[in-house]
């Protein structure tokens, strides 16, 4: 019986471009910069390290195909460089594939790396990606911002919510992350706004406004990992393990069936019930310290809370407009700014999320940093409401 690889594998090291339109700079640059930040924090040679991964979504626009990108920007010496690709739950999916590697023993230290240069696509949104054979059938003129406009209806009309109220829970989200995001200097937008800005700007998909839409923008981040024997034999102190990785792919049902309302993610429940069997939690509104989800729109922060078992189902937006999530609440969603403030360069994202953790763990967050930080989960999402791919994962203090 699998026994999963809690506390088995160490976070060594991790970098992190700052997010936004970088028009002097290609994806080897962004690469770079994440690489050099993480292999001088861990404190090694390039040539210790036994294996990568690079996640990009769109290969076609910036760094092409393979892993080759990545084993030529950094000149490794011939070791084994995979490209991952799994919708915006990339760059989580690497890091998940080099943790797995260090955990079956197959080397002693791998780097996970994601980048995405989407400014460069001339697209104020996401493109389009490659449909395959069946989406079409059920994804004819789909939009982002619909298809979680659509989220939001149906969990205001199974809840019982009132547009108004969950305009304001909205806005609250995104007035939450501004503010952090302010506090952080890699992040894409770092000015404040208010609960006017968000409830009076122009809509995009009622009720989405222009406020409750995450950004397009470039960047990388960079994780390294290890056992945590070799960790200590480095000489690291607070060292930030691995204790749950799990995904779940949608398997057709939520599109093709009424058995699904709508109003929810039901991968985010799945991989959330065995990341927190993997990671030994029982009570994660409890245990939880920090949570960054995969907020690309306001609405999708406020129904993952739900589906992660933190709030309880309906409850979310009581939860959020109490002040729960803040940044000085029980548990801080987005304390770095999450992808409203960061935008979403699809590679990096997921990486990009588990840094934030690992520097809060380690007490290095600056500004943003909060006390006693034991647990952090990180929730990425690739996809749409309907289909999708939801990664989880859980770090923390070694032992705790």
């Amino acid at each position: 019986m699998a026994s999963g690889i809690r506390d088995k594998v160490a976070i060594v090291g991790m970098g992190c471009t700052r997010f936004g339109e970088h028009w002097d700079k290609g994806a080897e640059e962004l690469m770079v910069g994440a690489f050099e930040e993480a292999i001088g924090d861990a404190g090694i040679e390039r040539k210790q390290i036994d294996a990568a991964w690079l996640a990009t979504c769109l290969d076609e626009v910036h760094v092409g195909k393979s892993g080759l990108p990545l084993s030529e920007t950094l000149r490794f010496d011939y070791i084994p460089v995979s490209r991952v690709e799994n919708y915006c739950a990339s760059g989580s999916d690497a890091f998940r594939s080099a943790v797995y590697a260090v955990a079956a023993g197959a080397c002693d230290m791998a780097l996970a790396l994601g980048v995405e240069k989407l400014k460069d696509t001339g697209f104020g949104g996401l493109p389009g990606l490659n449909a395959g054979s069946t989406p079409p059938l059920w994804w004819a003129n789909l939009t982002a911002p619909g298809s979680f406009a659509q989220l939001a209806s149906a969990y205001r009309a199974k809840h019982g919510v009132t547009r108004d109220d969950l305009k304001r829970a909205m806005a609250h989200i995104s007035v939450k992350s501004h503010a952090n995001g302010v506090k952080n200097p890699k992040a894409h937008l770092q000015r404040s706004i208010t609960e006017a800005d968000v409830l009076n700007a122009p809509l995009i998909a009622d009720p989405l406004g222009l406020y409750d839409c995450c950004g397009v923008s470039d960047g990388a981040a960079a994780a390294i990992v290890t056992t945590p024997e070799i960790a200590r034999s480095l000489g690291k102190k607070d060292i930030v393990s691995v204790k749950a990785l799990q995904i779940a792919g949608s398997n057709g049902i939520e599109e093709q069936y009424n058995s699904w309302d709508g109003s929810y993610f039901a991968t985010a429940r799945v991989a959330a019930q065995r990341a927190y069997r993997e990671a030994g939690i029982d009570r994660p509104r409890e245990q939880l310290s920090l949570v960054e989800c995969h907020d690309c729109f306001s609405v999708t922060e406020l129904v993952t809370l739900e589906d992660l078992f933190i709030s309880p189902e309906g409850g979310a937006v009581r939860d959020v407009l109490d002040g729960f999530y803040d940044s000085d609440g029980k548990v801080p969603c987005q304390i770095d700014g999450g992808l409203k403030c960061f935008g979403h360069p699809i590679g990096a994202s997921g990486i990009r999320m588990i840094y934030e953790m690992y520097l809060q763990l380690q007490g290095r967050a600056g500004a943003r940093q909060r006390p006693d930080v034991r647990l952090g989960l990180t929730h990425n999402l690739g996809g749409f409401p309907a289909r999708n791919v939801c990664s989880i994962a859980i770090v923390g203090a070694l032992g705790a």
